[in-house]
């Protein structure tokens, strides 16, 4: 009889762990492909629902497995990228991703930890001031502790609701904290008294009804005729792309394409196109660049390149206008493209026939590239999810570009969720952006965030559209993160006073 009594108590106490799992699994649908965004308030708001009168242990242990199911149902892609396609062992792909997990996890962990100690006395200030300030400081944490990893920010999620209209003032933490707004709201509409009910029903309609209300509103202006761009698509599959007898291949691909490409102003190829370093494509090059003048195309050119100079490899792209300039990507992927292991264990990865060579990151101001007639401001693979670095380089940027290569992802989620981040960094800085990719999804993004010309996955294909010169700065643009960030440290400060004057009144 005991030890059923003790089994039923354990299964209990898994019960609400199991539960904050499933829900952050679910949160999971709120991005792209599935955009059901009412899962990103509803679900946060049931985790602090959860969270009611409880410890801070409790409290700890129901975020860690919210924040893990989130990323083990949002990520799951990285087994991908990991085992199939990088030739890691599957133990080692496990660990790489169960470590991502946990990381991910311990940020909620200290937030529950963290909020358990704070009073709940005033209930609607906790659940629409306090709440939403700390969720959202932890994902700002998140996006660059330990180098940052700012996928599945709430904020995404809303992309195609009214809150996106706030992107272009407050950014996607701006966007996030609204949505955790709503979700506090959503709390109070089911466990506050009959006040907080009303104060919860009127911060919704009027976050809600504001954001329709800046959505029209543009915050850039036309600084130039339209642009014709051509965005090519070679569709090289990764697991066949360095094999030296597909090499001829690929070549043959990208020449056709362009061909088909040319006559456009600018012509975009994908991250590290080719399967040759800079140098030794140069007699190739030479000759797609003679046949694109010869049509009045520039060219833009996503190629691997070593500096012979100071012995380092680049990620870069290249601009082939009247001269010949270069970006080299500055946030490099961990265990992709820099390696933070010991010696040994890059002797193991060698012996694997695995990557096991860093590339050296570019620095951290490195300019526009001018081709085309405009001024672009460039990101590699996944810095665009790190939208606050570009803006410095906005003043004078015309236009944004992107140049990924999401066939390492394979016909998962993750270049619906890249395309999705991509919107919104055009949105926040109210430029359109080409995003060229290997197999897909190539887009091409007007200033509002909307996809103006898309292409299809796993084809090659030439994406062609009009892109419009842009210039002026929005507000984010101007302000950066400081407005939403120092607005929660001063919400979360007040609150931590008010609990210390709390309770030194109570021993006196």
């Amino acid at each position: 009889m005991g030890a059923v009594v003790v089994g039923r108590l354990r299964a209990h106490r898994l019960a609400a762990p199991l539960a904050a799992f499933f829900l952050g699994a679910l949160q999971s649908l709120a991005f792209a492909p599935f955009n059901v965004w009412v899962l990103a308030p509803t679900c946060l708001a049931t985790l602090w629902w959860l969270w009611r009168d409880g410890s801070s242990r409790r409290a700890a242990c129901l975020g860690f497995f919210f924040s893990a199911g989130l990323f083990c149902s949002g990520t799951y892609w990285l087994y991908t990228s990991i085992h199939v396609l990088g030739q890691a062992p599957i133990a080692l792909a496990l660990l790489l991703m169960a470590g991502l997990v946990a990381l991910m996890g311990t940020y909620s962990a200290v937030l529950g930890a963290l909020l358990g100690r704070l009073s709940r006395g005033h209930e609607a200030a906790y659940a629409l001031l306090i709440l939403p300030s700390a969720w959202v400081l932890m994902e700002w944490v998140r996006g660059w502790c330990l180098s940052g990893f700012p996928w599945l920010a709430l904020g995404y999620a809303h992309l195609d609701t009214p809150l996106a209209g706030f992107a272009p003032l407050v950014g996607v933490y701006g966007v996030s904290w609204l949505s955790a707004l709503s979700a506090g709201a959503l709390l109070l509409l089911v466990t506050g008294i009959g006040s907080h009910r009303v104060v919860a029903l009127t911060s919704l309609l009027i976050v809600w009804g504001a954001g329709a209300l800046l959505t029209p509103l543009s915050w850039t202006h036309v600084s130039g005729a339209p642009l014709s761009v051509a965005l090519v698509q070679g569709a090289i599959s990764q697991d066949q792309k360095w094999q030296e007898d597909n090499h001829e291949h690929t070549l043959q691909v990208y020449q056709g394409l362009t061909e088909q490409a040319l006559g456009a102003r600018l012509v975009v190829w994908p991250e590290s196109a080719l399967p040759l370093l800079y140098h030794d494509a140069m007699p190739y090059l030479a000759m797609i660049y003679q046949r694109a003048q010869a049509r009045h195309s520039d060219l833009l050119l996503g190629l691997i390149r070593y500096d012979f100079d100071v012995g380092e490899l680049h990620n870069g792209l290249m601009a082939l206008g009247d001269h010949e300039e270069w970006y080299y990507k500055r946030r490099l992927v961990p265990f992709g493209e820099f390696f933070p292991v010991p010696p040994f264990i890059r002797s193991w990865m060698r012996m694997k026939s695995m990557t096991y060579v860093d590339f050296a990151p570019g620095s951290a101001h490195q300019g526009l590239l001018h081709v085309g007639g405009q001024a672009l401001a460039a990101t590699i693979c996944y810095e665009d999810a790190y939208g606050v670095e570009q803006l410095d380089e906005l003043a004078d940027a015309t236009l944004l570009v992107n140049v990924s290569n999401d066939a390492w992802f394979g016909d998962s989620t993750a270049p619906h969720q890249h395309l999705q981040i991509a919107r919104l960094r055009a949105l926040e800085a109210g430029r359109f952006m080409m995003r060229a990719t290997n197999n897909g999804i190539s887009a091409v993004i007007d200033n509002k965030g909307r996809v103006v010309a898309q292409s299809a996955q796993f084809v090659p294909q030439v994406l062609r559209a009009d892109v419009v010169p842009l210039s002026g700065l929005t507000p984010y643009a101007r302000l950066k993160n400081w407005p939403v960030l120092g607005g929660c440290v001063g919400i979360l400060g007040w609150a931590f006073i008010a609990r210390w004057r709390r309770r030194a009144s109570r021993s006196f």
